[in-house]
């Protein structure tokens, strides 16, 4: 099994890094297979709504996103981590999220999905909130931890003194590996859940 995380922080080594780290740490004693992209530095436009994923199946932007499309598809999970900036996730994360949802147009159900904040202080909880959308309208479980899935440290390195937070991503891999493996026990018994044909309502006639 494989967990594709991302890190949106543009500093590769800060404290997104470090929350990452405890993370990939546990999944490893999991038995789970991480990949880790650091996306928090690279020029990464926002979705223009030009359409043409959906006849080419990738986004017509060839950045990032388009390598890492394929990787979520073959990913059992997916961990998305992010600064807090003004109680928001980094604009560079959103836009990478944007896209890469919108034009990855393979199915996502029962893939596990799971969102990190880090502050110094406060925002965490509207940018755990902001994140987790990504998961819920595309039928994604979202694993929970033991606190909301947050870390906090200013300086680097700083977020190794939040005891709480390495905590909360320990319990956050444990039961993120347990949703994954039982899901896939699940798939192989029961298959996927039923879908209907998609409806779509315009509210404006």
């Amino acid at each position: 099994m494989k967990v594709l995380m991302i890190n949106g922080s543009p500093h590769r080594d800060g404290n997104t890094a470090l929350a990452l780290r405890e993370l990939e740490k546990t999944f490893a004693e999991e038995g789970i297979e991480t990949e880790t992209l650091w996306i928090g530095n690279q020029a990464i436009r926002g979705c223009v709504a030009c359409g043409a994923c959906v006849k080419a199946g990738k986004c017509a932007f060839d950045d990032a996103v388009n390598e890492a499309s394929p990787k979520l598809a073959e990913a059992d999970g997916l961990v998305v981590a992010s600064p807090v900036y003004y109680a928001s996730a980094n604009g560079t994360l959103v836009s990478f999220l944007d896209r890469l949802f919108q034009s990855g147009r393979f199915d996502k159900t029962m893939k596990v999905g799971a969102s990190v904040a880090v502050a110094r202080r406060g925002g965490c909880s509207a940018t755990f909130d902001e994140l987790n959308k990504y998961f819920t309208i595309s039928g994604m479980p979202v694993a929970s931890s033991q606190y909301w899935n947050s870390v906090h440290g200013r300086a680097p390195g700083e977020a190794a003194q939040d005891g709480e937070g390495l905590q909360t991503m320990r319990a956050l891999a444990r039961n993120m590996a347990f949703l994954m493996k039982s899901i896939a026990l699940g798939k192989e018994r029961y298959g996927l859940p039923e879908k209907e044909e998609r409806i779509t309502t315009n509210f404006v006639h």
